[in-house]
């Protein structure tokens, strides 16, 4: 039997990534992740490469594994230099979705436009930032946002190099 395919370990089962019916070995510690129980801990690492693999069945798991991880600055990170093609990024969405019963989540901006992940947002006005020492300016452009995934009126961006959460209503879509 092959060793896992998202961190390498020894000792797989073979798990089908939904909703399409592709196969792929996964050890035992990512299998229960891949089915929901996941928490942050230094075995995840391994999705720096996962996320990069050449297998698409990998590579969405590995975004799904990621997207699981919220709390955690590193997988945050990733997710937004990582790239994924749009069949395999729907793919990917749609297994995350699929398992949900939560109402879903609606990001919207001071104007009511809904925000998604990757968007580019304009501040409406000054906006303190505790803890980094700068203001961030009105009619500053944040490109690339990330929703926070358990809050409607939060979202994250880089604002002078600092990646900071900002509340919805001091934004607008442009």
């Amino acid at each position: 039997m092959p060793n896992c395919q998202i961190c390498n370990a020894e000792g797989t089962t073979e798990y089908t990534v939904a909703p399409k019916e592709d196969v792929i070995a996964l050890c035992a510690m990512c299998l229960e992740a891949a089915q929901g129980t996941i928490s942050d801990g230094p075995h995840w690492q391994c999705l720096h490469d996962a996320i990069w693999s050449t297998e698409a069945p990998v590579q969405v798991l590995a975004y799904r594994l990621l997207k699981a991880l919220p709390q955690s600055p590193w997988a945050r990170d990733l997710l937004d230099i990582a790239y994924l093609e749009p069949e395999n990024l729907d793919w990917a969405e749609a297994g995350i979705t699929a398992g949900s019963d939560e109402p879903e989540i609606i990001h919207r901006d001071t104007n009511g436009a809904v925000l998604s992940a990757g968007d580019t947002v304009v501040l409406i006005k000054d906006l303190p930032v505790k803890g980094a020492g700068f203001t961030a300016k009105r009619g500053t452009s944040v490109r690339g946002i990330s929703l926070v995934a358990d809050n409607a009126g939060h979202i994250e961006g880089r604002v002078e190099g600092q990646r900071i959460v900002i509340l919805t209503e001091f934004v607008k879509k442009s």
